[in-house]
Order: C-alpha cells, then structure tokens, then sequence
C-alpha cells in the first residue's frame, strides 16, 4: 500500500508518498503561496530535488501539480495517479467529537467544519486539502483524517476540565484538549518497541519540545495528562507563546496598554516566549549563542525553560505514581542537548539521570542517553508525525 500523507495550511500543501510494505518515504515536497502571486513546489523524489514556480490559485491545482511531480520526469516515483491507495490528512482539532483516526465522509467534513471555532487557522485549512484531494484523485481513493487531539481523548475529567462555570464546559467546549498528539503516540509506541514492552506496561513522558512544545503522561499507552489546553497557547513558554501565566494578566495588560483582547492574544501567541523574554530571537540556537556571549535575558529564557520542563516532568511523575521512560523528541528535543541537561539536573531522587557523555553525541532515530544508576530510561526519538499518519490511515483503510 502506498499512502500519500497531506498537511494543509491555508496557503500551503506538505506532502509524502509513502510505501508501508517498508515504510519507505518515496518523495516529500512542499507547495507554497497558494492563492497569492509567486506560487511554487519543492519536490524531492528518486534523488532529485527541484523547486518549480507554478500557478496554484487554490489547493486543486497545488494536488495535481503533486501528482504531476510524482508520475513525470526526473522526480517520478510512481507511474500514475491510481497507484495511491490512500490519502492521510492531519487535522488539528477534533474535539471531543473525534476521538480516533476516521474514513472521511460528507458528514466527517462538516463535523470538522464544525469545530472550526476551537481552531480558526488549522481546520478550515485541512477541509481546503481534503475537498481538494477528494476532486483531483476522484471517489475512489480513501481519504483518512488524523487529528492532533485525538491521542489526548483518553485524559480523565478531573485532568482536562477547568475550573469555571460548568455550562461553558457544556455550551462551548471549553475544556482541555491537548495537541501534537501525533507526535507524542508516535514517540511514546517506538519507546515501548525499543524497551521492549508492551505500552500497557509502561509509564512514558513525552517532551516534544520544539517552536510549539508540550508533554504528554502516557499511563499504559494512554494520556492522562498533557501540557496545552484548550489552544496551543498554554503550557510551556515556547518559541513566540507565553505558555501559562495569571490569568489577570490579560485583564491587566489591557488596561495598561489601552489595547483590546485580540491584541493581547498576538502579543501571547507571537512576541512572548523565548521570543519576548530574550529579546534576541524565538529560535532556540539563537537564544543559545547570545547566552554564550554573555546576554543575560538569553540565559534567563534558557533557564526558566528548562525550569519549567522539569516542573511539568516532576508533576507528571506524581501523577502516575512513577515513570519508567522519559522521552525527548521535536527539534528542540532532539537537537538541544544542554536542554535535556538542564531538565535532567538534580532528578536523581526521582530515579533520573543522563550521561553526558552520550547526551552530547545523540545520533540516529533512537538513542539512549540513560546514566548510571537511573531507574527510568531518559530516550530521544526523532519522531516521525508523517510515518505516525500514514500507519493510521493504512489500518483505518485496511479495517
């Protein structure tokens, strides 16, 4: 079966063809600027990589040009168009409607259109790349949904409510939901497969840590907790968002500042973060290089991140009563090994420790940076959100 993998933003089109006898990507590529002047496609397939300026005034021509870049010249990987078995699509929010991947029909759209209002960006953005998909590969291809929260449907009450009046729980949803789920059920299985256990059997905490972060409390393969809520804004201090604070703030900032709500939203959503308190750049390796050099806002953003990853992994832990692998993923995660050492600091009496020897040279998909003495395995995975939907869609279509 080969599954073509679709993340829609409203101007853009992230793709993969993958083959899951091997699980081989074949080609990946990128359409950008759709809807506006100076449209183009980064294809990378059979070992050539081109971008090509074309003419995408919607998503329907962004797909075709896909399949064109797939089935015609250097960057060919398939013959034609009806060697897609399936199409998998991320969707951001599904509520607490979709609490699974599912076979899209008529009426799944319009329940996803329905929860538009819990995210304004994302879900119109992935209803122009199912249509689009839908009318370029025609009724007879499957088209998957796989939503970012479902991962986190699993989360008790007492962990997702929060504590205002009940009816806006009911009227309006608010509540918890949680995001990148794909992203932690990805990392936390591979941990299992790498242990060797079940995940029923094991406590795993998830850090994806990148421009957008959260953690995830897997209790025996299933959330009980994560770090966002009811938007990606809360939880951890990120790369431009604020992550929690009072929430008189707001309040507070508006009266100083003489500005409304929404301008108090962007300044939370797009100048916070490692962003605002540094005053240098929301990109970790840049936040980095200025603490280096002596710029002491860097290194209080530095600090207080890593401070508040460990506050999160340390409540987590008590949550579940104990840990048996905390897993670091995301691009952060992944590549910032002063982070993992700043989290790792003093959790010994917690049974958590790193070596820092192998925390300096992390290579491959997997890698074990677990010290001495440790009781719980301290793993990094590079995850793989794409492979993650593309095995979702091949079971829903299989099933």
């Amino acid at each position: 079966m080969k599954v073509l993998v679709i993340n829609c933003g409203s101007s853009s089109l992230k793709y993969q063809l993958i083959d899951m006898e091997s699980e081989k990507v074949l080609c990946k590529g990128l359409c950008e600027r759709i809807g506006m002047e100076g449209s183009l496609i980064t294809h990378d397939g059979n070992g050539h990589k081109a971008t090509t300026q074309v003419d995408f005034p919607t998503h329907t021509e962004a797909f075709a040009e896909v399949v064109k870049q797939m089935t015609e010249g250097e960057g060919k990987v398939i013959d034609k168009m009806s060697d897609i078995d399936a199409i998998g699509h991320r969707v951001v929010h599904g509520g607490e409607k979709f609490q699974a991947s599912c076979l899209i029909t008529d009426e799944v759209i319009e329940a996803i259109r329905a929860l538009s209002p819990l995210a304004p960006l994302h879900n119109p953005a992935g209803i122009l790349g199912i249509e689009a998909a839908k009318k370029v590969f025609g009724a007879d291809v499957p088209n998957v949904a796989v939503f970012d929260t479902s991962f986190h449907s699993t989360m008790p009450a007492k962990a997702y409510m929060y504590a205002v009046p009940y009816e806006y729980y009911e009227q309006y949803g608010v509540r918890r939901y949680g995001f990148h789920g794909t992203s932690h059920k990805f990392v936390s299985r591979t941990a299992a497969e790498y242990l060797g256990k079940p995940a029923s059997e094991l406590k795993v905490i998830t850090c994806h840590l990148g421009n957008g972060s959260s953690i995830a409390a897997v209790d025996c393969g299933k959330v009980v907790d994560t770090s966002m809520g009811m938007t990606p804004l809360a939880g951890l201090m990120m790369g431009t968002r604020s992550g929690d604070i009072d929430p008189s703030i707001v309040a507070f900032l508006e009266g100083s500042l003489g500005v409304d709500g929404k301008a108090i939203d962007t300044i939370l959503n797009k100048k916070s973060g490692l962003q605002g308190v540094s005053g240098v750049s929301s990109d970790m390796r840049d936040v980095g290089s200025a603490a280096a050099a002596g710029n002491a806002r860097a290194k209080l953003a530095l600090e207080m991140l890593g401070y508040q990853i460990k506050k999160i992994v340390g409540s987590y832990i008590a949550a579940m009563g104990g840990v048996d692998a905390i897993v670091f993923t995301g691009g952060i995660g992944e590549h910032d090994a002063d982070n993992r050492a700043r989290v790792c600091e003093n959790m010994e009496y917690l049974g958590i420790a790193i070596d820092a020897g192998k925390n300096q040279n992390v290579h491959g998909d997997i890698c074990d940076i677990t010290g001495a003495g440790s009781k719980a395995k301290v793993l990094v995975i590079a995850t793989n959100e794409e492979l993650m939907i593309a095995r979702d869609t091949k079971e829903i279509v299989e099933g």
